[in-house]
Protein backbone atom coordinates (compact mmCIF):
# COMPACT_ATOMS: atom_id res chain seq x y z
CA UNK A 1 0.00 0.00 0.00
CA UNK A 2 1.44 3.40 -0.97
CA UNK A 3 1.45 6.38 1.37
CA UNK A 4 -1.53 8.09 -0.29
CA UNK A 5 -3.64 4.96 -0.12
CA UNK A 6 -2.64 4.39 3.51
CA UNK A 7 -3.64 7.93 4.50
CA UNK A 8 -6.94 7.64 2.65
CA UNK A 9 -7.78 4.33 4.29
CA UNK A 10 -6.83 5.66 7.72
CA UNK A 11 -9.09 8.67 7.28
CA UNK A 12 -11.94 6.46 6.15
CA UNK A 13 -11.58 4.28 9.23
CA UNK A 14 -11.43 7.30 11.54
CA UNK A 15 -14.63 8.69 10.04
CA UNK A 16 -16.29 5.31 10.20
CA UNK A 17 -15.36 4.27 13.74
CA UNK A 18 -17.47 6.66 15.86
CA UNK A 19 -20.80 5.47 14.46
CA UNK A 20 -19.91 1.82 14.92
CA UNK A 21 -19.22 2.66 18.54
CA UNK A 22 -22.59 4.38 18.93
CA UNK A 23 -25.13 2.45 20.93
CA UNK A 24 -28.23 1.09 19.24
CA UNK A 25 -30.56 3.33 21.26
CA UNK A 26 -28.84 6.49 20.03
CA UNK A 27 -28.80 5.19 16.47
CA UNK A 28 -32.49 4.25 16.56
CA UNK A 29 -33.37 7.74 17.78
CA UNK A 30 -31.29 9.21 14.97
CA UNK A 31 -33.18 7.04 12.47
CA UNK A 32 -36.49 8.27 13.89
CA UNK A 33 -35.41 11.90 13.65
CA UNK A 34 -34.24 11.54 10.07
CA UNK A 35 -37.46 9.88 8.93
CA UNK A 36 -39.53 12.75 10.28
CA UNK A 37 -37.09 15.46 9.22
CA UNK A 38 -36.71 14.37 5.62
CA UNK A 39 -39.04 11.62 4.47
CA UNK A 40 -42.65 12.27 5.56
CA UNK A 41 -44.40 14.61 3.15
CA UNK A 42 -47.01 17.19 4.14
CA UNK A 43 -49.77 14.66 3.49
CA UNK A 44 -48.32 12.18 5.98
CA UNK A 45 -46.92 9.82 3.35
CA UNK A 46 -43.37 8.48 3.36
CA UNK A 47 -41.36 9.22 0.22
CA UNK A 48 -38.60 7.00 -1.12
CA UNK A 49 -35.66 9.39 -1.23
CA UNK A 50 -34.53 12.95 -0.57
CA UNK A 51 -31.31 14.89 -0.25
CA UNK A 52 -29.66 15.64 3.08
CA UNK A 53 -31.94 18.66 3.56
CA UNK A 54 -35.09 16.67 2.82
CA UNK A 55 -35.53 18.17 -0.64
CA UNK A 56 -36.73 16.23 -3.67
CA UNK A 57 -38.60 17.13 -6.84
CA UNK A 58 -41.87 15.22 -6.87
CA UNK A 59 -43.52 14.06 -10.10
CA UNK A 60 -45.92 16.68 -11.43
CA UNK A 61 -49.61 15.88 -11.97
CA UNK A 62 -48.88 15.80 -15.70
CA UNK A 63 -46.04 13.30 -15.26
CA UNK A 64 -48.28 11.05 -13.17
CA UNK A 65 -51.00 11.14 -15.82
CA UNK A 66 -48.51 10.40 -18.60
CA UNK A 67 -46.81 7.62 -16.63
CA UNK A 68 -43.36 9.19 -16.35
CA UNK A 69 -40.85 7.76 -15.75
CA UNK A 70 -43.21 4.76 -16.03
CA UNK A 71 -46.83 4.07 -15.17
CA UNK A 72 -45.85 1.97 -12.15
CA UNK A 73 -44.08 4.91 -10.57
CA UNK A 74 -41.02 2.73 -10.09
CA UNK A 75 -37.84 4.65 -9.25
CA UNK A 76 -39.78 7.88 -8.62
CA UNK A 77 -39.78 9.42 -5.12
CA UNK A 78 -43.45 8.49 -4.58
CA UNK A 79 -43.08 4.81 -5.48
CA UNK A 80 -43.78 3.13 -2.12
CA UNK A 81 -45.91 5.37 0.10
CA UNK A 82 -48.60 2.82 0.98
CA UNK A 83 -46.03 0.11 1.58
CA UNK A 84 -43.70 2.19 3.72
CA UNK A 85 -46.43 3.95 5.71
CA UNK A 86 -48.13 0.67 6.47
CA UNK A 87 -44.99 -1.09 7.64
CA UNK A 88 -43.70 1.95 9.53
CA UNK A 89 -46.92 2.12 11.54
CA UNK A 90 -45.58 -0.79 13.60
CA UNK A 91 -42.72 1.41 14.80
CA UNK A 92 -44.97 4.43 15.33
CA UNK A 93 -47.49 2.54 17.45
CA UNK A 94 -44.87 0.70 19.51
CA UNK A 95 -43.03 3.95 20.14
CA UNK A 96 -46.24 5.62 21.36
CA UNK A 97 -47.04 2.67 23.63
CA UNK A 98 -43.60 3.13 25.17
CA UNK A 99 -43.59 6.93 25.50
CA UNK A 100 -47.33 7.76 25.69
CA UNK A 101 -46.36 11.16 24.31
CA UNK A 102 -48.83 13.35 22.43
CA UNK A 103 -46.19 13.98 19.78
CA UNK A 104 -45.79 10.28 19.05
CA UNK A 105 -49.56 9.81 18.93
CA UNK A 106 -49.78 12.69 16.44
CA UNK A 107 -47.13 11.07 14.25
CA UNK A 108 -49.02 7.77 14.17
CA UNK A 109 -52.21 9.66 13.36
CA UNK A 110 -50.49 11.49 10.50
CA UNK A 111 -49.37 8.17 9.00
CA UNK A 112 -52.92 6.84 9.31
CA UNK A 113 -54.37 9.88 7.53
CA UNK A 114 -51.76 9.41 4.80
CA UNK A 115 -52.92 5.83 4.31
CA UNK A 116 -56.54 6.94 4.02
CA UNK A 117 -55.58 9.59 1.47
CA UNK A 118 -54.01 6.89 -0.69
CA UNK A 119 -57.37 5.10 -0.73
CA UNK A 120 -59.29 8.30 -1.57
CA UNK A 121 -57.47 9.74 -4.60
CA UNK A 122 -59.01 7.67 -7.39
CA UNK A 123 -62.44 7.20 -8.91
CA UNK A 124 -61.60 3.49 -9.11
CA UNK A 125 -63.17 1.76 -6.13
CA UNK A 126 -60.72 -0.04 -3.86
CA UNK A 127 -57.66 1.59 -5.42
CA UNK A 128 -54.67 2.05 -3.09
CA UNK A 129 -52.16 4.50 -4.52
CA UNK A 130 -48.41 4.61 -4.06
CA UNK A 131 -48.06 8.29 -3.28
CA UNK A 132 -49.26 11.71 -4.36
CA UNK A 133 -47.95 14.51 -6.52
CA UNK A 134 -47.53 18.15 -5.58
CA UNK A 135 -51.31 18.67 -5.60
CA UNK A 136 -51.90 15.97 -2.98
CA UNK A 137 -54.11 13.96 -5.33
CA UNK A 138 -52.47 13.10 -8.66
CA UNK A 139 -50.86 9.68 -8.69
CA UNK A 140 -49.63 6.79 -10.79
CA UNK A 141 -52.36 4.47 -12.12
CA UNK A 142 -51.11 1.18 -10.66
CA UNK A 143 -50.64 0.07 -7.08
CA UNK A 144 -49.81 -3.54 -6.23
CA UNK A 145 -50.27 -6.36 -3.76
CA UNK A 146 -47.00 -5.23 -2.14
CA UNK A 147 -48.52 -1.78 -1.56
CA UNK A 148 -51.98 -2.95 -0.53
CA UNK A 149 -51.11 -5.49 2.19
CA UNK A 150 -49.09 -2.95 4.19
CA UNK A 151 -51.97 -0.51 3.73
CA UNK A 152 -54.28 -3.02 5.45
CA UNK A 153 -51.68 -3.80 8.10
CA UNK A 154 -50.93 -0.19 8.99
CA UNK A 155 -54.57 0.79 9.34
CA UNK A 156 -55.25 -2.25 11.52
CA UNK A 157 -52.24 -1.48 13.72
CA UNK A 158 -53.54 2.03 14.25
CA UNK A 159 -57.13 0.83 14.75
CA UNK A 160 -56.16 -1.50 17.58
CA UNK A 161 -53.39 0.66 19.07
CA UNK A 162 -55.33 2.60 21.67
CA UNK A 163 -54.69 5.88 19.83
CA UNK A 164 -57.67 5.74 17.48
CA UNK A 165 -60.84 7.60 18.40
CA UNK A 166 -64.25 6.01 17.81
CA UNK A 167 -64.74 8.25 14.79
CA UNK A 168 -61.37 7.22 13.37
CA UNK A 169 -62.17 3.55 13.92
CA UNK A 170 -65.41 3.95 11.99
CA UNK A 171 -63.67 5.70 9.10
CA UNK A 172 -60.90 3.12 8.97
CA UNK A 173 -63.36 0.21 9.10
CA UNK A 174 -65.33 1.66 6.20
CA UNK A 175 -62.19 1.92 4.07
CA UNK A 176 -61.04 -1.59 5.00
CA UNK A 177 -64.37 -3.24 4.21
CA UNK A 178 -65.09 -1.38 0.97
CA UNK A 179 -61.58 -1.99 -0.35
CA UNK A 180 -61.65 -5.69 0.53
CA UNK A 181 -65.04 -6.23 -1.05
CA UNK A 182 -63.83 -4.70 -4.31
CA UNK A 183 -60.64 -6.78 -4.24
CA UNK A 184 -62.80 -9.87 -3.69
CA UNK A 185 -65.07 -8.91 -6.59
CA UNK A 186 -61.98 -8.82 -8.80
CA UNK A 187 -60.90 -12.31 -7.73
CA UNK A 188 -58.58 -10.99 -5.01
CA UNK A 189 -56.74 -8.79 -7.50
CA UNK A 190 -55.73 -5.20 -6.72
CA UNK A 191 -57.72 -2.52 -8.60
CA UNK A 192 -55.80 -0.28 -11.01
CA UNK A 193 -56.87 2.59 -13.20
CA UNK A 194 -57.56 2.37 -16.93
CA UNK A 195 -56.16 1.02 -19.14
CA UNK A 196 -54.45 -1.33 -16.71
CA UNK A 197 -57.44 -2.80 -14.84
CA UNK A 198 -55.70 -4.69 -12.02
CA UNK A 199 -52.20 -5.31 -10.75
CA UNK A 200 -51.11 -7.94 -8.25
CA UNK A 201 -53.14 -10.48 -6.31
CA UNK A 202 -53.65 -12.10 -2.92
CA UNK A 203 -54.78 -15.31 -4.64
CA UNK A 204 -52.37 -18.21 -4.94
CA UNK A 205 -50.52 -21.00 -3.17
CA UNK A 206 -47.29 -19.32 -2.19
CA UNK A 207 -46.56 -18.14 1.34
CA UNK A 208 -46.76 -14.51 0.26
CA UNK A 209 -50.31 -14.68 -1.12
CA UNK A 210 -51.47 -17.16 1.50
CA UNK A 211 -50.63 -15.22 4.64
CA UNK A 212 -51.82 -11.92 3.15
CA UNK A 213 -55.25 -13.20 2.15
CA UNK A 214 -55.77 -15.03 5.44
CA UNK A 215 -54.74 -11.94 7.40
CA UNK A 216 -57.21 -9.69 5.61
CA UNK A 217 -60.04 -12.10 6.38
CA UNK A 218 -59.09 -12.59 10.04
CA UNK A 219 -58.42 -8.90 10.57
CA UNK A 220 -61.81 -7.91 9.15
CA UNK A 221 -63.51 -10.36 11.49
CA UNK A 222 -61.74 -8.70 14.42
CA UNK A 223 -62.55 -5.18 13.22
CA UNK A 224 -66.17 -5.69 12.13
CA UNK A 225 -67.35 -8.66 14.19
CA UNK A 226 -69.05 -9.97 11.05
CA UNK A 227 -68.97 -13.78 11.19
CA UNK A 228 -68.79 -14.09 7.40
CA UNK A 229 -65.10 -13.16 7.50
CA UNK A 230 -64.33 -15.86 10.07
CA UNK A 231 -66.22 -18.43 8.01
CA UNK A 232 -64.24 -17.49 4.90
CA UNK A 233 -61.00 -17.56 6.88
CA UNK A 234 -61.53 -21.07 8.27
CA UNK A 235 -62.46 -22.42 4.85
CA UNK A 236 -59.42 -20.76 3.29
CA UNK A 237 -57.06 -22.49 5.72
CA UNK A 238 -58.00 -25.88 4.29
CA UNK A 239 -57.72 -24.89 0.62
CA UNK A 240 -55.03 -26.87 -1.20
CA UNK A 241 -52.94 -26.22 -4.28
CA UNK A 242 -49.53 -25.40 -5.66
CA UNK A 243 -46.75 -27.76 -6.71
CA UNK A 244 -46.92 -29.80 -3.50
CA UNK A 245 -50.70 -29.58 -3.06
CA UNK A 246 -50.20 -28.07 0.39
CA UNK A 247 -52.97 -26.52 2.43
CA UNK A 248 -52.75 -22.83 3.20
CA UNK A 249 -52.26 -23.72 6.84
CA UNK A 250 -49.24 -25.82 5.86
CA UNK A 251 -47.88 -22.98 3.74
CA UNK A 252 -48.05 -20.70 6.78
CA UNK A 253 -46.12 -23.24 8.85
CA UNK A 254 -43.37 -23.22 6.22
CA UNK A 255 -42.95 -19.47 6.50
CA UNK A 256 -41.17 -17.03 4.21
CA UNK A 257 -39.60 -18.22 0.97
CA UNK A 258 -37.43 -16.28 -1.48
CA UNK A 259 -38.29 -16.82 -5.13
CA UNK A 260 -37.59 -13.88 -7.45
CA UNK A 261 -34.10 -13.02 -6.15
CA UNK A 262 -31.47 -14.51 -3.85
CA UNK A 263 -33.06 -12.55 -1.00
CA UNK A 264 -35.90 -10.06 -0.90
CA UNK A 265 -36.71 -9.43 2.73
CA UNK A 266 -38.01 -5.98 1.91
CA UNK A 267 -40.98 -7.24 -0.12
CA UNK A 268 -41.38 -10.42 1.94
CA UNK A 269 -42.16 -8.22 4.94
CA UNK A 270 -45.72 -8.29 3.64
CA UNK A 271 -46.13 -12.01 4.12
CA UNK A 272 -44.23 -12.14 7.41
CA UNK A 273 -46.06 -9.19 8.97
CA UNK A 274 -49.38 -10.67 7.85
CA UNK A 275 -48.42 -13.93 9.56
CA UNK A 276 -47.51 -11.99 12.71
CA UNK A 277 -50.94 -10.36 12.57
CA UNK A 278 -52.56 -13.77 12.25
CA UNK A 279 -50.60 -15.00 15.26
CA UNK A 280 -51.75 -12.04 17.34
CA UNK A 281 -55.39 -12.38 16.30
CA UNK A 282 -55.75 -16.15 16.54
CA UNK A 283 -57.34 -17.65 19.67
CA UNK A 284 -57.20 -21.32 18.69
CA UNK A 285 -54.11 -22.66 20.47
CA UNK A 286 -53.12 -25.22 17.83
CA UNK A 287 -53.49 -22.79 14.95
CA UNK A 288 -51.65 -20.08 16.84
CA UNK A 289 -48.79 -22.53 17.44
CA UNK A 290 -48.64 -23.28 13.71
CA UNK A 291 -48.37 -19.58 12.94
CA UNK A 292 -45.55 -19.33 15.47
CA UNK A 293 -43.70 -22.11 13.64
CA UNK A 294 -43.95 -20.12 10.43
CA UNK A 295 -42.63 -17.00 12.14
CA UNK A 296 -39.68 -18.93 13.57
CA UNK A 297 -38.85 -20.32 10.13
CA UNK A 298 -39.15 -16.83 8.64
CA UNK A 299 -36.91 -15.31 11.31
CA UNK A 300 -34.18 -17.88 10.76
CA UNK A 301 -34.20 -17.29 7.01
CA UNK A 302 -34.26 -13.51 7.43
CA UNK A 303 -31.34 -13.65 9.86
CA UNK A 304 -29.11 -14.90 7.06
CA UNK A 305 -29.35 -11.42 5.51
CA UNK A 306 -28.34 -9.48 8.64
CA UNK A 307 -24.57 -9.56 7.86
CA UNK A 308 -25.21 -7.57 4.67
CA UNK A 309 -25.33 -4.46 6.85
CA UNK A 310 -21.65 -4.72 7.66
CA UNK A 311 -20.80 -4.30 3.97
CA UNK A 312 -22.10 -0.73 4.17
CA UNK A 313 -19.41 1.92 4.54
CA UNK A 314 -20.63 5.16 6.11
CA UNK A 315 -17.77 6.97 4.39
CA UNK A 316 -18.97 5.90 0.94
CA UNK A 317 -19.16 8.81 -1.51
CA UNK A 318 -20.66 7.01 -4.49
CA UNK A 319 -22.76 9.27 -6.68
CA UNK A 320 -26.52 9.41 -6.11
CA UNK A 321 -28.54 10.98 -8.92
CA UNK A 322 -31.34 13.06 -7.40
CA UNK A 323 -32.70 13.93 -10.84
CA UNK A 324 -34.79 10.84 -11.47
CA UNK A 325 -36.16 12.55 -14.59
CA UNK A 326 -33.09 11.46 -16.53
CA UNK A 327 -35.05 8.22 -16.96
CA UNK A 328 -37.66 10.08 -18.99
CA UNK A 329 -35.25 9.97 -21.93
CA UNK A 330 -36.31 6.34 -22.39
CA UNK A 331 -40.00 6.98 -21.80
CA UNK A 332 -42.68 5.81 -24.20
CA UNK A 333 -46.44 5.43 -23.79
CA UNK A 334 -47.59 2.27 -21.99
CA UNK A 335 -50.97 0.59 -22.12
CA UNK A 336 -50.28 -2.68 -20.29
CA UNK A 337 -48.58 -3.69 -17.06
CA UNK A 338 -46.07 -5.70 -19.09
CA UNK A 339 -45.07 -2.66 -21.14
CA UNK A 340 -44.63 -0.61 -17.97
CA UNK A 341 -42.50 -3.25 -16.28
CA UNK A 342 -40.28 -3.70 -19.32
CA UNK A 343 -39.75 0.05 -19.56
CA UNK A 344 -39.04 0.33 -15.82
CA UNK A 345 -36.48 -2.48 -15.88
CA UNK A 346 -34.63 -0.91 -18.79
CA UNK A 347 -34.65 2.45 -17.02
CA UNK A 348 -33.23 0.90 -13.85
CA UNK A 349 -30.50 -0.90 -15.75
CA UNK A 350 -29.20 2.40 -17.11
CA UNK A 351 -29.90 4.38 -13.93
CA UNK A 352 -27.76 2.01 -11.85
CA UNK A 353 -24.78 2.86 -14.04
CA UNK A 354 -25.40 6.57 -13.54
CA UNK A 355 -26.14 6.33 -9.79
CA UNK A 356 -24.10 3.52 -8.17
CA UNK A 357 -25.08 4.72 -4.69
CA UNK A 358 -28.63 3.50 -5.29
CA UNK A 359 -27.63 -0.13 -5.56
CA UNK A 360 -25.45 0.06 -2.48
CA UNK A 361 -28.18 1.50 -0.26
CA UNK A 362 -30.76 -1.02 -1.44
CA UNK A 363 -28.40 -3.99 -1.04
CA UNK A 364 -26.67 -3.12 2.21
CA UNK A 365 -29.25 -0.98 4.03
CA UNK A 366 -32.73 -1.77 2.73
CA UNK A 367 -32.35 -5.55 2.66
CA UNK A 368 -30.72 -6.13 6.08
CA UNK A 369 -32.93 -3.49 7.74
CA UNK A 370 -36.04 -5.27 6.49
CA UNK A 371 -34.51 -8.58 7.55
CA UNK A 372 -34.07 -7.25 11.08
CA UNK A 373 -37.78 -6.47 11.30
CA UNK A 374 -38.70 -9.87 9.85
CA UNK A 375 -36.63 -11.49 12.60
CA UNK A 376 -38.16 -9.37 15.34
CA UNK A 377 -41.71 -10.25 14.26
CA UNK A 378 -41.05 -13.74 15.64
CA UNK A 379 -42.85 -14.38 18.97
CA UNK A 380 -40.26 -16.88 20.23
CA UNK A 381 -38.07 -15.11 22.80
CA UNK A 382 -35.30 -17.69 22.55
CA UNK A 383 -35.01 -17.11 18.81
CA UNK A 384 -35.01 -13.35 19.29
CA UNK A 385 -32.30 -13.52 21.95
CA UNK A 386 -30.16 -15.53 19.55
CA UNK A 387 -30.19 -12.77 16.94
CA UNK A 388 -30.59 -9.68 19.15
CA UNK A 389 -26.85 -8.86 19.36
CA UNK A 390 -26.47 -8.82 15.59
CA UNK A 391 -29.59 -6.70 15.16
CA UNK A 392 -28.30 -4.19 17.71
CA UNK A 393 -25.02 -4.11 15.82
CA UNK A 394 -26.90 -3.50 12.57
CA UNK A 395 -28.94 -0.63 14.01
CA UNK A 396 -25.83 1.03 15.42
CA UNK A 397 -23.86 0.59 12.22
CA UNK A 398 -25.56 3.15 9.96
CA UNK A 399 -25.19 6.93 9.92
CA UNK A 400 -28.79 7.76 9.06
CA UNK A 401 -28.01 11.43 8.41
CA UNK A 402 -26.06 10.44 5.30
CA UNK A 403 -28.58 8.17 3.59
CA UNK A 404 -30.57 9.21 0.55
CA UNK A 405 -33.18 6.48 0.78
CA UNK A 406 -35.79 6.22 3.52
CA UNK A 407 -35.54 2.45 3.34
CA UNK A 408 -33.81 2.13 6.67
CA UNK A 409 -37.09 2.81 8.47
CA UNK A 410 -37.49 -0.86 9.46
CA UNK A 411 -34.73 -0.47 12.05
CA UNK A 412 -37.07 1.61 14.23
CA UNK A 413 -39.61 -1.16 14.60
CA UNK A 414 -36.82 -3.69 15.11
CA UNK A 415 -35.49 -1.52 17.93
CA UNK A 416 -38.89 -1.07 19.57
CA UNK A 417 -39.36 -4.84 19.52
CA UNK A 418 -35.91 -5.32 21.03
CA UNK A 419 -37.03 -3.09 23.90
CA UNK A 420 -40.10 -5.28 24.37
CA UNK A 421 -37.85 -8.35 24.46
CA UNK A 422 -35.65 -6.72 27.09
CA UNK A 423 -38.72 -5.98 29.21
CA UNK A 424 -39.84 -9.62 29.23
Amino acid sequence: MNRRAFIASTLAVSVYRPLVAADAATAAEQAHSEIWRRFIDKYGIMIDFADMDGKVSLPTPEECREGKPNALGWWAPIENGAMFNGFYMDAAVLRWKRTKSADDAAKARKLMEGLLILNSISDVKGFVGRGVSTDGKSHYPMGSNDQTLPWFLGLWRYWESGIATDEEKQRITKHLVETTEEIMRLGWKMPAEAPFGTRGSFEGFHFEETSRKLFVMKMLYAVTGDAKWQTMYLAELDARGGEKNESKRELCIGGMKFFYARTHNWTSCGGVSALRGLWELETDAALKADYAKGLVASAKLAAESLPLAQQWDNADTSYFEMNWRVMNAEWKPQTTEKESQELAQQQLKNFRKLAPRRGKETAFIREPSAAAWNVMLCPDADVLKQFAPEIKKLIAHFDYTKLYYSQFFWVEAAWERLLLLKAQ
